[in-house]
């Protein structure tokens, strides 16, 4: 004789109906122009509901689609050095990543070598550390100063909390942040390095 497995059985409306034959399970779904859908596999015996799977699917579908909308998109900067940065050009920057970290945006500080700057990676790692220092106050280290190719970089993310206390001392003090001007002059980089280079 054929045992026809047995599971337990959960309605639409969250009631325990006991448990019961998949058949009969089947047929009170098809009764309520629903659905028999297992839930629990494991458990002993199969837990089973009763709903409307369509339903069921298209609001799951909807969650999701909530979440992701919900989730944070934390936007990542990055401020590109040389290891001769000279203190003043390194201000700049430094200050565009203050700014940025302040509107909750990540910041990766790379520092590129070219030739044989690359046999003084402890210039680069320096420049680093010194930065992350500066902005020791409103920031934290995600990803410690690493090696790719003749790239060093390291990526800094905004820290709420100290952002806050941040902005408690300003407000304490009666400091107002002085506004970013777009406008300052701020020499590339590269174009700089080009010149000290066709001088030597």
């Amino acid at each position: 004789m054929i045992r026809i497995p047995e599971i337990r059985v959960i309605d639409n409306q969250g009631n325990n109906l006991g448990v019961m034959s998949t058949r009969e399970a089947l047929q009170i779904a098809r009764d309520r122009d629903l659905d028999l859908v297992e839930v629990s596999p494991n458990a002993n015996p199969p837990v089973c509901r009763i709903i409307d799977f369509g339903k069921f699917l298209y609001e799951r579908t909807k969650k999701e689609k909530e979440a992701k909308k919900s989730q944070v998109k934390i936007e990542v900067k990055e401020i590109r050095l040389r290891p001769k940065t000279n203190d003043h050009h390194r201000g700049f920057k430094t200050r565009d990543a203050r700014r940025w970290l302040l509107e909750n945006k990540k910041v990766r500080v790379t520092v590129r070598f070219r030739g044989r700057e690359i046999t003084y990676p402890e210039l680069a790692l320096e420049d680093l550390k010194e930065i992350a220092e500066e902005l020791s106050d409103i920031a934290t280290i995600e990803q410690a100063p690493a090696m790719e190719g003749r790239v060093m970089s390291m990526l800094m993310s905004p820290n709420p909390k100290k952002i806050a206390k941040y902005k408690a001392d300003l407000a304490a003090h009666n400091i107002v942040e002085e506004p970013f001007d777009e406008d300052e002059e701020d020499i590339d980089e590269d174009e700089d390095m080009d010149e000290e280079e066709s001088e030597e």
